[in-house]
């Protein structure tokens, strides 16, 4: 990798064609300078042996000629072939890393490239993990060909309602990420809400089966200086609170076990009195998250 980036920057960008007869005209003019040094070397001391069989400045003007109708046009040739050969070899180096980092059913990032992306983010900005709800039973009752349609109609709702300073990954299944920046915070939460409903509200058709969706999103900020791993498992557990709940909701995590959430588990019988962390446990077990 290292010796590729040094030749790219030493000679340029081979993935625009410009660059390759320009990378031959170059090496062209660098084989003819490099020949006239050459006989301007050679040449003289052969002539005061007289060991030429012309005079100096004749066979200096035949060297001439010569490094240009083959020195140059040789090199020339050879560079053109050299660089397009390098331009296929970016080209598909190109497309390999794309390869590598897009997830192949859904056409977004896959969990790779979206890692690295929330690596270099620092502030003023909201990582939301999204989930589709019961995504298990629309497999078994619709079968995997009405998933997959479903996968790709939500990584497209996804893709569009953010924008292009956001990141929207398929982080693998039916999970999501989604690196929100650019709004504030109340911003943030309010497009997250729209697309919620907006799911909720546009059945997928797929093989003749019209599959109603709704999905949850659990939302965790990245602050300068906090923890990308932290975030992650903040906005996971807030996932599983927002499922939980009863799914089609969104869960910021700043909600945490607030009594809304605790009154849910009393009612569920699930809370563990002084135990907040039980509670949570427990509730993911009930409801088979």
């Amino acid at each position: 990798m290292k010796n590729w980036m040094m030749l790219q920057m030493g000679l340029g960008n081979f993935q625009h064609r410009g660059t390759i007869f320009s990378f031959a005209l170059k090496m062209s003019f660098s084989a003819i300078i490099l020949s006239a040094v050459i006989m301007l070397i050679v040449l003289p001391p052969l002539s005061f042996f007289d060991l030429l069989p012309l005079s100096l400045a004749h066979s200096l003007s035949l060297g001439i000629v010569f490094s240009w109708l083959f020195g140059g046009a040789a090199c020339g040739l050879l560079s053109l072939i050299a660089g397009f050969a390098l331009h296929h070899l970016t080209i598909s180096r190109a497309e390999f890393e794309k390869l590598s980092r897009t997830d192949m059913l859904s056409g977004l990032l896959n969990r790779r490239a979206f890692t690295e992306a929330l690596a270099t983010v620092e502030a003023d900005a909201s990582l939301v993990i999204f989930d589709v709800d019961r995504f298990k039973a629309i497999n078994d009752r619709f079968g995997h060909a009405c998933g997959d349609a479903v996968i790709i109609a939500i990584s497209a709702i996804l893709a569009t309602a953010f924008n292009d300073s956001s990141v929207v990954a398929r982080l693998g299944g039916e999970e999501f990420g989604v690196i929100v920046t650019g709004f504030p915070l109340a911003a943030r939460l309010e497009r997250v809400e729209q697309v919620k409903t907006q799911i909720a509200c546009q059945p997928i058709t797929a093989d003749g089966c019209t599959v109603p969706i709704t999905i949850s999103a659990g939302i965790a900020d990245l602050e300068p200086g906090r923890n990308k791993e932290a975030v992650y498992a903040s906005a996971d557990k807030a996932l599983y609170l927002a499922k939980a709940l009863g799914r089609n909701r969104v869960v910021h995590e700043s909600e945490g076990l607030h009594h809304a959430w605790h009154s849910r588990l009393v009612e569920n019988g699930l809370a563990v009195q002084g135990d907040d962390d039980a509670g949570y446990d427990g509730a993911q077990r009930a409801y088979g998250i």
